[in-house]
């Protein structure tokens, strides 16, 4: 077994782990960055990337349906599989070699293998070959990540019952799909599978779909999709999921059935219900480590662990489990091991970006959450069917929406549906991290005719001021004659 000094050992290369890496190299560390699956995670090859990849797919799709409302008269089309699929995997594999190209850039090593703790700067790896080496490292980053929560009582085999790791394979196009879970993973590949052909229908246990999200924005969305073609049941359990041959038969109970039990039968069930932290490798106890009831190791600001020489990154830190997160707290742990005493993951608003279609997009409170706080707030929305760019786009479903403090104006939050949403909600993120007013949003001149200029107009309906829709009359003072 060799032995080999290190500056830094990264413990996974998906988004937070490569970002860690890359910026380890650039500040001249020698660091090692070992993972069991290939560069890039969960993200670049069964997340992110490749559903995103779909979801385009997707998009053209329904543009060709609707091409004839732009005077485009498309014959037919067929949908080949295959060639999808590979689409998808080319898209994986140039993202893969971009961060490879990267690495050797940056002087960062990849090993294969199952790494895990020996002591707090000891770091085993077993790799693929079948050899071992240890790492005597400075600092240790654990970026392993998550996975997707697999559910005893419906065992998946990957072809009929399956989870979004198989789902993005597109093992086959389902005549009839049963979704589990209304989240963010649930919605996409519904939304994926429709555009591809396959009736689908969505079970969410909870009373909304993308349950945290502003409730407004939720049922906006659900109308859209259910608009679409997807069904939804909300406040309804999946029990028995009973396979037979080449189908499963699935039997389910609440608000979505009138209370009483419901049985069909489908080709392939996705079971997307959540996601859990990796961690069960990494032999935690020898570096002084353990986690919280749900399985994820705390942090400081610094994303040190009770371990000083020991930092996490990414999901296995807990809510919200997102890329873009992991990627900024990625370059915090490496600018702290690089001596900045300033570094930490601070941010006002983390974004979250749902890719159906039409896109959702949010970053802050919503109007729950604000007013849970405490605050007055003050709401601006506006509707997709106002813009006159949306309307060039044969594009009509779908709302800007502000929340703001009543008593400062300051933006409270931004939530989007809209296509584009995702890169639309860039301008939130920036104005609540800079302390913009709704005021502010709205004296800014925003370029004609584009989405964004729906923003201003949302801020400016928040103080009566949109010229683009009817303002909503002021609320008359609590107490005051009508």
């Amino acid at each position: 077994m060799a032995e080999h000094q290190v500056d830094a050992v990264v413990i996974g290369a998906g988004p937070g782990g490569y970002h860690a890496a890359i910026r380890l190299g650039q500040l001249g560390k020698k660091v090692v960055c070992v993972d069991r699956d290939e560069v890039g995670g969960v993200c670049l090859n069964w997340g992110c990337i490749p559903t995103k990849a779909l979801l385009h797919v997707g998009e053209v799709i329904r543009h060709i349906d609707h091409a004839a409302a732009i005077g485009l008269n498309v014959k037919g089309y067929d949908i080949d599989r295959a060639a999808v699929a590979k689409f998808k995997t080319d898209v994986v594999n140039a993202n893969v070699g971009g961060v490879k190209t990267l690495f050797k850039a940056n002087a960062v090593e990849f090993v294969y293998g199952e790494a895990s703790f020996k002591s707090p700067t000891e770091i085993l790896v077993k790799k693929k070959d079948g050899g071992s080496d240890t790492f005597v490292a400075k600092h240790v980053v654990i970026a392993t990540g998550s996975a997707p929560v697999d559910v005893k009582a419906w065992p998946r085999d990957g072809s009929t019952i399956v989870n979004s790791d198989d789902a993005v394979n597109i093992p086959k196009i389902p005549k009839n799909l049963l979704v589990i879970g209304g989240g963010v993973i649930g919605l996409e590949f519904a939304t994926v599978y429709k555009r591809v052909g396959a009736n689908v229908l969505v079970i969410e246990a909870l009373p909304q779909i993308l349950t945290g999200t502003d409730l407004e924005i939720s049922k906006t969305l659900g109308r859209i999709l259910k608009k679409q073609g997807i069904e939804i049941m909300l406040s309804t359990k999946v029990g028995k999921l009973e396979k037979s041959g080449a189908t499963v038969k699935a039997t389910f109970n609440g608000e979505g059935t009138a209370g009483k039990d419901e049985t069909r039968t489908f080709d392939m069930v996705l079971v997307a219900v959540g996601r859990a932290p990796v961690t069960d490798s990494l032999n935690l106890g020898a570096a002084g480590l353990t986690t919280d009831e749900r399985g994820f190791i705390a942090t400081d600001a610094q994303m040190r662990t009770k371990t000083p020489t020991v930092f996490a990154i990414g999901d296995v830190t807990g809510q919200p489990l997102l890329a873009h997160r992991a990627m900024k707290q990625g370059v915090v742990a490496a600018e702290v091991i690089g001596g900045d005493a300033s570094a930490a993951f601070d941010p006002i608003a983390v974004p979250n970006c749902v890719y159906t279609d039409p896109e959702v997009a949010t970053a802050g409170l919503s109007e729950e959450e604000a007013k849970a706080k405490g605050y007055e707030v003050r709401i601006g929305k506006f509707p997709l069917a106002a813009s006159g760019r949306a309307r060039t786009m044969n594009e009509s479903d779908g709302i800007i929406k502000l929340v703001g403090d009543a008593k400062t104006d300051l933006l409270l939050g931004m939530h989007i549906v809209a296509p584009q949403a995702e890169s639309l909600i860039g301008e939130g993120v920036i104005a609540l991290e800079m302390g913009a007013t709704l005021e502010d949003i709205g004296l800014s001149i925003h370029p004609h005719p584009t989405l964004t200029e729906g923003i201003m107009d949302a801020a400016e309906a928040a103080h009566g001021k949109a010229i683009h829709i009817v303002n909503p009359k002021p609320k008359a003072p609590a107490g005051a004659a009508r």
